[in-house]
């Protein structure tokens, strides 16, 4: 099979260390819109649900360049704050916001709530615009609860924070290794390797 391009809408760094170490083993060459010299193309996403907003980006994107394109939205979804932070997950304590602030904003929200109602989930889309401009799309889930406090040192975003179901541990505490075959990005790229695998071998 030929080496193929897969362009990745995203500029967080971390994100795209994950999808490359997930995809090492397709012919691909996994490039960042920044190695394109495109990151400074910042989409809108007005969205309003992670479907759409990844759609948005990854058409945006596959207008601009030659390959495949990749995109996805994330989200964790805290169940007793209604869905909170959701699709605004990014940008929970403002549209800079750093992750800590993100994090201590969570836990305000969850003052005094008991561990039985913490109960969350992180659900990521993710879109392929293919050559031929076939739209696919793929999800991938992971069940949790909220911690008390921030716990580990590795990961991004809401890992200090988030209890992974069967582990008792936060995604920071899991480590890398871990984390990149159980969250929900690793599941919902397996799900896009097998589409890939069809894609490569038709061509």
């Amino acid at each position: 099979m030929n080496r193929r391009r897969l362009i990745l809408s995203t500029g967080n760094i971390n994100k795209v260390e994950e999808i490359k170490d997930i995809l090492k083993d397709l012919p691909l060459d996994v490039l960042s819109k920044k190695d394109l010299g495109l990151g400074s193309i910042e989409v809108e996403e007005n969205g309003d649900t992670l479907e759409e907003n990844a759609i948005i980006k990854a058409k945006s994107l596959a207008n601009m360049v030659d390959g495949m394109v990749m995109a996805d939205d994330s989200g964790l979804f805290v169940n007793y704050l209604n869905g909170e932070p959701g699709v605004h997950s990014a940008r929970y304590a403002g549209i800079n916001a750093r992750d800590d602030e993100n994090n201590i904003k969570l836990l305000n929200r969850l003052k005094g709530v008991p561990l039985e109602k913490r109960d969350a989930y992180f659900k990521t889309v993710i879109v392929l615009v293919t050559e031929k401009g076939e739209v696919i799309t793929v999800t991938g889930k992971c069940e949790g609860y909220i911690g008390f406090e921030p716990k580990g040192e590795e990961g991004f975003g809401y890992d200090p924070l988030f209890v992974v179901k069967g582990y008792d541990k936060t995604f920071a505490e899991l480590g890398e290794e871990i984390k990149n075959k159980i969250s929900h990005r690793a599941r919902a790229l397996n799900k896009l390797k097998i589409e890939m695998k069809k894609i490569l071998e038709d061509d």
